[in-house]
């Protein structure tokens, strides 16, 4: 009797996975990969990002993904910083069936190669084609003369981040002489290339009195560097610094005693640079973001940083971040299909009602229009400052708002659509 009843019990247990892998067939992905710095000096900065990135899927996912059940999945790829390494990345991206990929951490060449592979693949593959979704890689050209309409920016690019600063710098006027000091890379060289053109506009009285570029994440003590810009006179310097470089630059001037004022794009929303300026004791990082921790009148981006702070444990430091993944999904919802065509188009002029307000996105360039802060690290002083930072008694201090639209520019793309 044992041996009838085998057979049989042999096809229910093969129609019961049958069975499963249906249900399991019925529940589609969406996959996204990130591709940015895991390992090296700038593994730091690609952990902070994914896990913006990983909490804002789990978010979207949780609150039923996207068309009606379709999940986000997120798969991960190591950059290392390397145009060559993402190469890798894109092809295994694309070989597991991703269909956008989410980037912004590796620098703007490495962010730019990545867009015009997507841009080559789409063209011999109609039908598989990608987009990639720019949450921090932010020279012009990407939105500019090198536009595609495969890439999409969710932050301000360079030339908006420094109108941010010169406006403010016009109100400065302790801002005497600048030195412009900036990483070897296309980025460094086009915020060295916006500082003495749109500070030397605003403020025509500004001497530059010297401009040096470096080996991007090579150089271990900048403490040469720093003895040039004492030579040279500056009180300020203009650098696009981040990450290993930043926190290293303003260990250099502390170790000196040198009190200079740094004007950065970003360099504050990068784990240990509130903890470098606390450890110097002299100086002060001015740097622009869409919002900073511990800003008046934000309560949705509190809320924000409070429940990612409860599920992760991390600090938050990027509503731009959070917001690519949702301003994709959106789009998805929009087109009413996963086409990546469809949800390109539908990404187009998508307005998003954001955690720091309305943005939009350009269809003209696809820049994203969103609030720019410029905010200097220092002290708490239970007024300007209320809230230390990274276990310091240094926080962020609002010195100016400026919105996405007041800080437009015109732009040179000449979008090729299918």
């Amino acid at each position: 009797m044992k041996l009838k009843k085998a057979p049989s019990a042999r096809i229910a247990l093969a129609c019961l996975l049958c069975i499963a892998g249906a249900a399991n067939a019925q529940q589609p992905t969406y996959k996204i990969a990130y591709i940015d710095p895991l390992s090296g000096p700038f593994a730091n900065v690609g952990e902070l990002m994914l896990m913006h990135t990983q909490y804002a899927i789990e978010d979207i996912n949780a609150k039923g993904g996207v068309l009606g059940g379709t999940k986000l999945q997120l798969l991960q790829f190591d950059s290392k910083l390397s145009a060559q390494e993402s190469q890798s990345a894109l092809q295994a991206a694309i070989d597991q069936g991703a269909k956008a990929i989410v980037t912004g951490g590796s620098g703007s060449s490495v962010v730019t190669a990545l867009v015009q592979s997507v841009a080559r693949w789409n063209q011999r593959n109609p039908g598989k084609e990608l987009i990639v979704l720019n949450h921090s890689s932010i020279d012009p050209e990407m939105t500019g003369k090198g536009c595609s309409f495969w890439h999409f920016q969710t932050e301000a690019n360079t030339a908006m981040k420094m109108k941010a600063l010169a406006n403010y710098i016009k109100k400065t006027p302790d801002v005497k002489k600048v030195y412009l000091l900036n990483q070897d890379y296309a980025h460094g060289k086009q915020w060295a290339s916006y500082g003495r053109q749109m500070v030397g506009l605003a403020r025509p009285d500004v001497q530059f009195v010297g401009e040096a570029l470096h080996p991007i994440g090579r150089v271990k003590d900048f403490a040469p560097y720093i003895a040039n810009i004492r030579q040279s006179g500056a009180d300020s310097v203009i650098t696009g610094n981040w990450g290993q470089d930043m926190t290293l630059l303003l260990k250099a001037a502390g170790d000196a005693g040198y009190n200079l004022r740094y004007f950065n794009h970003s360099a504050g929303s990068v784990p240990g640079t509130v903890t470098a300026v606390s450890q110097a004791k002299t100086g002060q990082l001015t740097w622009v973001a869409e919002w900073h921790p511990g800003q008046a009148d934000t309560p949705k981006a509190d809320a924000l940083a409070k429940a990612y702070k409860a599920k992760t444990g991390k600090d938050f430091l990027a509503p731009r971040i959070d917001m690519t993944p949702r301003l994709l999904a959106l789009a998805i919802n929009k087109a009413g299909s996963a086409d990546t065509v469809k949800v390109a188009r539908a990404l187009e002029d998508l307005s998003f009602d954001s955690v720091v307000g309305t943005v939009r996105m350009r269809a003209e360039d696809h820049q994203l229009l969103l609030p720019q802060v410029v905010n200097t690290i220092a002290p708490v002083d239970g007024k300007a400052v209320k809230v230390g930072w990274e276990g310091t008694n240094y926080g962020f201090r609002t010195d100016a708002v400026y919105s996405g639209n007041e800080l437009a520019q015109g732009t040179e793309c000449k979008m090729v659509r299918p």
